[in-house]
């Protein structure tokens, strides 16, 4: 019984780790890709906790078409690697299939959950104080606009209530319900 306990202690303590590591990496990721502010203090820490890694990756993994390959691959590795201790750590030893595409499940349904944040982050300061300007609302602007532009051309705001965020959220849970969940289900089926 005490073992279960353990086991279940270094579990949390892994994915916490790898998932908080791969967070940063998938923001710096996601930053470089919608053109955030690089200068920006909250960028700036990202870039230094993932630079060591990333650093010696590009050196083998070039970057194509001004997408971070490297970073990509190491949320990947990341990801799989976690996945494979935990596994471990309660004894089954996982198929390389499994592994590999419930991993990019987990990253796919991550990504999601990131831009999900980030729009229910802008409402609440859009609510709060809508003037208000520091270096977390210029990196949420920087993540999101890309799903609010289109959609407030399409939903224009009704008096006051802008109703683009309702779009967004309603798109990115579809995503989740109808892409990103039939991997995770294959990728859990392959993975014993």
């Amino acid at each position: 019984m005490t073992g279960q306990y353990l086991a279940n202690s270094a579990a949390f303590i892994i994915q916490t780790l790898f998932g908080l590591y791969i967070l940063a990496v998938l923001l710096r990721f996601l930053f470089q890709i919608l053109r955030a502010p690089f200068r920006n203090p909250v960028s700036q820490f990202i870039v230094t906790l993932t630079n060591p890694v990333l650093r010696h990756l590009r050196r083998f993994i070039p970057g194509y078409a001004g997408v971070d390959i490297a970073s990509i691959v190491l949320m990947l590795g990341l990801q799989m690697l976690e996945l494979l201790l935990v596994a471990l750590l309660y004894g089954q030893t996982p198929a390389i299939a499994g592994l590999v595409v419930l991993s990019i499940g987990q990253l796919l349904e991550m990504t999601v959950y990131v831009f999900m944040f980030a729009v229910f982050a802008r409402i609440i300061i859009a609510w709060v104080n809508p003037q208000l300007y520091n270096p977390i609302t210029s990196l949420l602007a920087s993540l999101t606009d890309f799903m609010m532009q289109p959609a407030r051309r399409y939903i224009p705001p009704i008096g006051m209530l802008d109703l683009s965020p309702m779009a967004v959220f309603l798109l990115l849970g579809l995503i989740l319900r109808l892409i990103v969940q039939p991997i995770l289900d294959i990728g859990a089926r392959m993975l014993l």
